[in-house]
């Protein structure tokens, strides 16, 4: 019983070795700058258009991407441009909406 728990000890500290190495290289080959650009195109009432930008938000927030994003008009009633200008609140999300100038 002894022999096979330091088995399983042995097995999970080298998975977890092999995790953090992963990690580790994972973080030196991304660059210091990134300059991309996620441009979200959206429509009508911007049906998944939260979703979207909560899922980039949560890989700009774990590391995983450096970058801005945009939310693209792409003819969004009065309730999808409401959402949009809500999530365009937040940093390092952005709006372009011609409409959005005009109501300003």
């Amino acid at each position: 019983m002894t022999s096979c728990l330091e088995l399983l000890t042995a097995l999970l500290a080298a998975l977890g070795l092999v995790c953090l190495i992963w990690l580790a290289v994972g973080r030196l080959l991304l660059p210091v700058i990134c300059p991309t650009r996620v441009v979200v195109t959206a429509s009508g009432s911007g049906d998944g258009l939260e979703q979207t930008v909560k899922g980039l938000l949560w890989l700009r927030g774990s590391g995983l991407w450096r970058g801005m994003l945009v939310i693209e008009d792409g003819g969004l009633n009065r309730e999808g441009l409401a959402l949009a200008q809500m999530l365009a609140q937040r940093d390092g999300v952005a709006l372009d909406s011609a409409r959005y100038c005009e109501l300003e």
